[in-house]
This record gives C-alpha cells, structure tokens and sequence, in this order.
C-alpha cells in the first residue's frame, strides 16, 4: 500500500490496510513518517515512503511535475524494497502514483485508491472543480462543452508530462492504467456518467481514527454541533474561531475536533481537542468542517448533515455535490454571522437530516474493496 501523509490519503490507505489484515492478508504500508507509529501500533507492518521531499530541480507550483515527476522518483527510491517483499499486488494512492509506477516496473498488478469521488474527466460532466451539475437540455451541454475545451489544453499538458514521467524510469510513454480502481465514497457523492471506466468500483469510504482518545462533550441536553476544521494546506484559515464565534447564543453545545492546538479560551458550552469523530457523530445534530471528503463522507455515513465551509482543492467541488444532495449548506465566504445562520438552518429543517440518511443507506450498494484486490491479484 502506497500513500502520502496528508490525512486525507494515508487515514483511507490504513483503513483498507485494516480491512485486507482481517481478511488474512499481509498488507505493507508505505507512507510519511507522521503515520507509522500510529499505523504500527494499529497492528499494520509499515515502512517510510521515500522520494517525499522536494527535490532541488522540482517546480510544485506545477501541479502535474509536482504528482508525476514525483511520482517517477517515488517509483524509483522504493523499487528496492517493494521488489524484495515479493508482493503479489500494489495498491497506490491516485495522488501517489509511484506505487502504480513501481508495479509496472515489477510487472505486478495494481489497484488505484481514489479516496473520493472519481475525478477523471468525462465526455458528459462539467470540469470536476467546477462545482457544477451537468448541465441540462442543448444549453446545458453546450455550457459543459465549452468549459471541457477551457480545460482541455491543461489536461493534455498532464498526459504529457506523465508520459514524460514515465518514459524517464524505462515504461511506455502511454499509462494503461490500473488493474482495477477503488472509489471510496458513498453514491450520493458520485455522478453518473457514460463513459465509468472499465474495473472502477464504488466501494464506500474508508474510514480510520488516529486516536482512542473520546472527546468529552459539554454537559447539557442543547444541540451539539462538532466543528472539524480541514486538516488539508488548501482549507480555511482560523475556522474553529471564527465557528465558535458564529456559534454564540445559538442556543447550542459544540465539540471542536481538530489534529492541531486547539483555541484557547473556550465557551463553557464548547470543547476543543483530538477524539474520535465517530463517536462524536453518534450525539451530533450537524458538523460543521472544510468540505474534504474524508470528514463530508463520516458525516453522510452517520446520517449527519453538514455545513461546508470549503477552502481549496477539491473542496469546492464536494460541497456543491452535497448541497445539490440535500444534506448540506455551503458557506463562502466565512464569517460568523454566515456560519451562524447556516447552521440555524440545518437544525431548523428536517430535510437536511433526512438526506444525509438517505446517503447513509446508499452504503448499502457498494462494492467490497478487500474482493476487489483479491481478484486484482489474482489477474
């Protein structure tokens, strides 16, 4: 299994690692060093990915050299190790595409992990980031297809550079891809489209704790909101005080569930540190947080609506899917008066909690992630 640091990717990569242990597998965790003791301690054999670190001649104000120059380096420091375990399946992260490289270069099969929806262009979608529905009727499209030629020229700079990529450690210029995909989402977050790739599968999110550690909630029967400020470098900046101050005689408890310090000087209605958000989830009536996809999916999981606050990345793109789901308001940009009224809403109106429910119960129709590799490998 291979992932970077960022949260975001390594807590789903030791959440499938979990899974394929208890399925009698002997999953291998690569990644940054901030999750390896955690990782280990949760029973998983780990080892530090390395190629991580900027490289002097790297350009990461280049997205594309960033994931795939990267990548080939990745591939090429951890060959080593990856081809002495003798492993019968790689399974890479999308945004830590040297364990695919790596594979390829071992001859050995190999499982994408999207931890979110799949963000692959398509001949019937709007730009994913865009944050747009598909448009309807001749103007809809029309719409869609002017902005797919606006993005079209980066897209190509992409694939050149991964074939660039690729070709500097020995592969065919040309990807041909994974042997299979992991989409770990819930379907309420996915779009349908005509073109779904061969052998990508739906399979729920996969969901890891960092800590045993429970949260205690401010004593009181009001409605608990948990607050969760992104832990990615694109979310908002100061979001746990500028919430607590929207907060403010709401009438509500808060739980403010963070990885980093918490706010000093606390209301007494609210609390503030590291603690299981899943055990959170069970008391709260609404979370408020970035609108990255790990946490918009534990809400949605739990039947709990959320308001979304999103920064960058691909924030913007989750919490309009939300939104046009039911389950969700979006706030931009973040004040507390805004905040305020936004989570007002959500408590105010059934509705949002009905639609995160229904998303809930689409869990039911995912595909199992542990079967997926077990036939990857076997190909």
């Amino acid at each position: 299994m291979v992932a970077g640091p960022d949260p975001g990717h390594a807590f789903p990569a030791i959440a499938l690692c979990l899974r394929l242990l208890d399925a009698g597998d002997e999953p291998v965790l690569f990644t940054g060093p901030r999750w390896l003791d955690a990782a280990r301690a949760a029973g998983i054999s780990v080892r530090r990915l390395k190629g991580l670190a900027p490289r002097p001649t790297d350009d990461d104000t280049d997205a594309g050299a960033r994931i795939h120059e990267r990548a080939a380096h990745i591939a090429t420091e951890n060959l080593p190790e990856l081809s002495a375990m003798l492993p019968d399946l790689v399974v890479s992260d999308v945004l830590t595409a040297g364990g695919g490289m790596a594979a390829e270069r071992l001859t050995l099969p190999w499982v994408e992990l999207s931890p979110h929806p799949l963000y692959l262009p398509s001949k019937s979608l709007p730009p994913i980031g865009s944050g747009l529905a598909p448009g309807e009727g001749v103007r809809g499209r029309v719409r869609d297809g002017v902005l797919r030629t606006m993005t079209a020229r980066a897209v190509r700079v992409g694939t050149r550079q991964r074939s660039a990529a690729r070709e500097s450690i020995g592969l065919p210029a040309e990807d041909p891809g994974p042997t299979a995909r992991l989409v770990a989402t819930l379907p309420a977050l996915e779009l349908d489209r005509p073109d779904w790739p061969a052998d990508t599968h739906v399979v729920g999110p996969l969901l890891w704790e960092p800590t045993d550690a429970i949260l205690p909630v401010p004593p009181g029967e009001a409605p608990l909101v948990m607050v969760a400020p992104s832990t990615a470098h694109t979310g908002v900046a100061a979001m746990a005080e500028t919430v607590l101050a929207g907060l403010a005689g709401l009438g509500v408890r808060a739980a403010v569930s963070m990885l980093d310090t918490p706010p000093a000087d606390l209301p007494d209605w609210a609390t503030a540190g590291l603690g299981r958000q899943d055990e959170l989830l069970t008391k709260a009536a609404v979370v408020v947080g970035g609108g990255g996809h790990g946490l918009l999916a534990k809400s949605l999981a739990a039947g709990v609506p959320v308001v979304t606050v999103p920064g960058g990345g691909d924030q913007w793109e989750l919490a309009n899917r939300a939104v046009r789901q039911g389950s969700s308001v979006l706030v931009r940009p973040l004040t507390p008066e805004a905040v305020g009224a936004a989570v007002r809403k959500v408590l105010d109106d059934p509705a949002y909690a009905a639609a995160a429910r229904e998303a809930a119960a689409g869990l039911s129709r995912v595909e199992d992630p542990v079967d997926i590799c077990h036939d990857a490998a076997k190909r």
